[in-house]
């Protein structure tokens, strides 16, 4: 199973938060995450961001990553968009 904790901060303050969670056996993880930011996405009338290696390499190494502005093509009314992977 894979839960993300998907959060929005502005003004260094959580404005918005959803748990998203998916235990297919049918997908790799890497689908599962794909499909779970696109959701989180989706639930808090997001574009989708743009994913850098910085993001795959904050992920490998603290199970969360984050979104800015120069992840977004229009502008974001928020600081921060940030995904991090719950451990069961």
């Amino acid at each position: 199973m894979l839960r993300l904790w998907g959060k929005i901060y502005k003004n260094s303050r959580v404005i918005q938060d959803l748990v998203y969670e998916n235990d297919s056996e049918d997908l790799t993880t890497g689908k599962k995450l794909k499909l779970g930011l696109y959701e989180l996405c989706m639930a808090f009338d997001l574009q989708m961001p743009m994913w850098l290696e910085s993001n795959t390499k904050e992920l490998k190494k603290f199970k969360l990553t984050s979104f800015r502005k120069e992840h977004f093509i229009e502008e974001i009314d928020f600081d921060c968009f940030e995904i991090e992977i719950i451990e069961e």
